[in-house]
C-alpha cells in the first residue's frame, strides 16, 4: 500500500485545497502530528476524521505496508518527521510507496504575508525595530532607493538587484505597519492605514489611470499614454479641491539636478517660455540651471549623465589611490 504526504501553505487560506488533496484524506487513514492545524477544522466539517497522534516514523512506515495512510503534514513542511519516516521506509523488507501531494499552491506574490508576518514580529520584540518612527526611518528609505537605483546603473540586475528592491520593500512594508498602530480596534480611526490599505490604493490608482487596458478607450502609442495620465491626475486633484498647476505633484524635495529637469519638463509640456529659466539667483545655481535646461534640450537626462560622469571619476581616483600607495591618513 502507501503513505501519502499532503502538505499546505501556510499563505492560502484554510480549506482551499486541490481536488487531488481531496481525493487523499478521503482515501484512507488520516493522521496528523500537529494538533493545531489550521486545516482541521474545515476537514472536520467536511467529515474528514483526523487522528492526531504522536509521530512514530517506524509504526507509520510498517502501517503503511498493508493500507493507505494519509499523514497530514505541519504546515512548516515536517521535514525531520518525514526524513525520519523514509530511513526507516527503507530499513523494511517491503517499504511501501511515499507519495506526497501538494493541497495547495502559493499565488504569486503569497510571500508578502510572511513579509507581513515577520515585521509585525520585528516591531513586537525587536528593541530596535520597536523604537523606530516615520521620520527616524526617513534617511532609510532616501538609502535604500539610491542602492536601487546604483544597483541598476552597475546593470546588476540579477541577485543584486533583487536584494535591494528587498530592502526597499521592508520600508514600505515598516511604514504601513506603523500606520497600523494609528487605527482603532475597528480598522477606522484618524489618519491610520495597513499594507492592504496601499495595496489597494495603488491597485485602484493604476486601474483608473490605465483606462486603455482596463476600459475601452483606444490610444495611438506611448504619447498618448502620458497625456491621458497627466489628464486624469488633474481630475483627481480637481476632485478633491486642489487648484492644479502645470507643476503640482513635483516633489520639491528630490536631489536639485532631478528636481530641476522635471520642473523643466512639466514647463515645456505646459508650453511655458524658456525665458523664465533666465536670471535665476543664485549665480552658480543659475548656471546649474542653465546647464540641466542644454542638457535636456540635446536629449539627455541630466541626472544620468552627471552620474556617469561621478562613476568615472570615480574609477580614475581608484585607478590612481592603486598606483599611488596608502591613502593619506584623516581621508577616510
Amino acid at each position: 500500500m502507501a503513505l501519502i504526504v499532503v502538505t499546505t501553505s501556510p499563505r492560502v487560506a484554510p480549506g482551499l485545497l486541490a481536488p487531488a488533496a481531496w481525493k487523499a484524506l478521503t482515501g484512507g487513514r488520516v493522521l496528523t502530528g500537529t494538533p493545531d492545524h489550521p486545516y482541521l477544522p474545515y476537514l472536520d466539517e467536511a467529515g474528514v476524521r483526523v487522528e492526531v497522534v504522536t509521530p512514530d516514523p517506524g509504526a507509520i512506515a510498517r502501517e503503511s505496508r498493508t493500507g493507505t495512510v494519509v499523514w497530514l503534514a505541519a504546515q512548516d513542511g515536517d521535514e525531520d518527521f518525514m526524513r525520519a519516516v523514509g530511513h526507516a521506509a527503507i530499513s523494511l523488507d517491503e517499504p511501501p510507496e511515499i507519495e506526497v501531494v501538494p493541497g495547495s499552491y502559493d499565488l504569486p506574490g503569497a510571500r508578502l504575508l510572511d513579509l507581513v508576518q515577520v515585521m509585525d514580529r520585528l516591531r513586537r520584540e525587536c528593541p530596535w525595530d520597536r523604537k523606530q518612527t516615520h521620520e527616524s526611518l526617513v534617511p532609510y528609505l532616501v538609502e535604500e532607493a539610491y542602492e536601487v537605483l546604483e544597483t541598476i546603473h552597475e546593470g546588476d540586475y540579477g541577485p543584486p538587484l533583487r536584494e535591494e528592491l528587498g530592502d526597499l520593500l521592508l520600508q514600505v512594508m515598516f511604514h504601513a505597519r506603523l500606520a497600523q498602530e494609528r487605527m482603532g480596534p475597528e480598522g477606522t480611526a484618524g489618519d491610520g492605514f495597513d499594507i492592504d490599505d496601499v495595496a489597494a490604493g495603488i491597485v485602484e490608482k493604476l486601474v483608473r489611470r490605465h483606462p486603455h487596458v482596463f476600459a475601452e478607450v483606444e490610444v495611438s502609442g506611448a504619447g498618448e499614454v502620458s497625456d491621458n495620465w497627466e489628464t486624469i491626475k488633474a481630475a483627481e486633484r480637481a476632485a478633491k479641491g486642489e487648484t492644479p498647476t502645470v507643476l503640482s505633484g513635483v516633489p520639491m524635495g528630490q536631489p536639485a539636478i532631478s528636481l530641476a529637469a522635471q520642473l523643466l519638463r512639466r514647463a515645456g509640456r505646459a508650453g511655458a517660455p524658456a525665458s523664465l529659466a533666465g536670471d535665476l539667483t543664485p549665480p552658480a545655481g543659475a548656471r546649474l540651471f542653465a546647464l540641466v535646461r542644454e542638457t535636456q534640450d540635446a536629449g539627455l537626462d541630466p541626472e544620468a549623465e552627471l552620474r556617469a560622469a561621478a562613476r568615472e571619476y570615480r574609477r580614475r581616483v581608484e585607478e590612481w589611490e592603486s598606483t599611488a600607495g596608502p591613502a593619506t591618513p584623516g581621508l577616510g
